[in-house]
């Protein structure tokens, strides 16, 4: 349908004389359009005749029409929207399109995600009853061990009671006797008394029995409890973050970047032992003392960096103060970074899992992967960092009356990322409250 449009708005703006796209087109009175060149030379034939008719229609004119160029022009410029809108219309079309197959692949994927969750949380619900049965089975074969221990140490009881009151029934009966010369010759006929099998040493224990696995079992069901509420809060923000992958414009104002403020705190897990952490873990300076930090994995060694302890995903906004004498690097890390020693696989903005700004006071200097880039511009004490995570965007900012963009990277982002700081010398980084 469009290309038949498209062959008729052609012929339309063909000169049917020459055949070729019209030149300085005018217009006869009949409403066929030519080049001018073209109209007026087969118009002066037709004078020399007193006669002068349309090439296409041959309606006569007499006199010599006026050729109504204007109207033309606009004609033709009519035509020219004509094709803007339909090439608008065309790229809407392809709009809705995507649209449609955006709403059908946001659909599968959250059929998906609950029809994973549920295997999940059915698999956790087996776990669980596996467990529940596991300690069951144990408690009962337990209990059945140490009661049938407890009815044989009571039937030895009572079969000693028996026999201890046998024992004194005879010897009741020797001494009723009131023959001597009876009571000495029966008397040694009586068997010794036996050794007790109630031990002088056997006790029995202060009853508490299985109470034991009960305390044991509430504090996993409270290590169980904290991990779902932390874990919850992980998961809803996740949720919450999931939207059509439209293209939204990045804040302009610094009104706008608050509104995906982010409070970042530091990770004391995380910390050099030459690093400390003050203001409620939002600030940390270098110091010379060796801290002495307990052993941690994810604790920096070799060099001077510390991370937050929140991940960062979706639209994040922070700033960070920059102060003391020296230089400082705010960085965006995944956390899967080198933490033992001072290689390049450690320092932010050297490796393929961080970016870093070096600020010194007098310039900044952008780093990833080892690559350099330098930023025109005076320098603020205090950086701006926006992160949007899905779509691959982080951006530093100079903050003071205005944001102005230092520097813009566009990427994909394959993991939850952190926020970093590294300090030298005596200077500090401060992560700042923005609510």
């Amino acid at each position: 349908m469009a290309q038949q449009e498209n062959q008729l708005d052609r012929e339309r703006f063909c000169c049917s004389i020459c055949l070729d796209l019209l030149k300085d087109p005018v217009t006869t009175v009949c409403g066929h359009s030519y080049c001018r060149s073209c109209i007026n030379t087969h118009l002066d034939k037709g004078e020399e005749r007193r006669s002068s008719s349309c090439p296409q229609c041959r309606q006569t004119f007499t006199p010599m029409p006026v050729l109504e160029k204007e109207w033309t022009e606009r004609q033709i410029e009519l035509g020219l929207r004509r094709q803007t809108i339909q090439q608008r219309v065309q790229d809407t079309e392809k709009d809705v399109k995507l649209l449609q197959q955006e709403e059908e692949a946001l659909n599968g994927s959250a059929d998906k995600a609950v029809e994973d969750s549920e295997e999940i949380f059915s698999e956790l619900i087996r776990l669980l009853e596996k467990r529940s049965s596991d300690v069951k089975q144990q408690i009962r074969s337990q209990q059945e061990t140490e009661v049938s221990r407890v009815r044989e140490l009571q039937e030895r009881l009572e079969q000693e009671i028996t026999e201890l009151k046998r024992k004194d029934q005879e010897l009741k009966q020797l001494l009723e006797t009131e023959d001597h010369n009876q009571f000495l010759h029966n008397y040694p006929s009586l068997s010794p008394p036996s050794g007790s099998t109630h031990s002088s040493n056997f006790r029995i224990r202060p009853l508490r029995n299985f109470e034991d696995v009960t305390a044991a079992l509430s504090k996993v069901r409270g290590r169980l409890q904290d991990i779902l509420s932390e874990t919850e809060k992980d998961i809803l923000q996740i949720v919450s973050q999931v939207d059509v992958l439209l293209p939204k414009p990045e804040p302009e104002t610094r009104a706008d970047f608050l509104r995906y403020s982010q409070e970042i705190k530091l990770d004391p897990n995380t910390a050099n032992n030459h690093l400390l952490l003050s203001e409620g873990n939002r600030k940390v300076r270098r110091v010379w003392k060796d801290q002495s930090y307990s052993d941690h994995p994810d604790r920096f060694i070799g060099c001077l960096q510390v991370l937050s302890r929140e991940s960062l995903t979706g639209r994040c906004y922070w700033e960070v103060e920059v102060g003391g004498r020296g230089a400082g690097r705010v960085a965006v890390t995944y956390n899967n970074i080198s933490r033992a020693g001072n290689s390049l696989e450690c320092l932010f903005g050297f490796n393929d899992k961080s970016w870093s700004l070096y600020c010194d006071g007098n310039n900044y200097i952008v780093h990833y992967n080892s690559i350099k880039t330098p930023v025109s511009g005076l320098v603020s004490s205090r950086v701006g960092v926006y992160l949007d995570h899905s779509a691959g965007v982080l951006s530093f900012y100079r903050v003071s009356d205005t944001m102005t963009l230092l520097h813009r990277v566009q990427t994909t982002f394959t993991q939850p990322l952190y926020a970093g700081a590294a300090v030298c010398y005596i200077s500090t980084a401060e992560f700042c409250k923005l609510k």
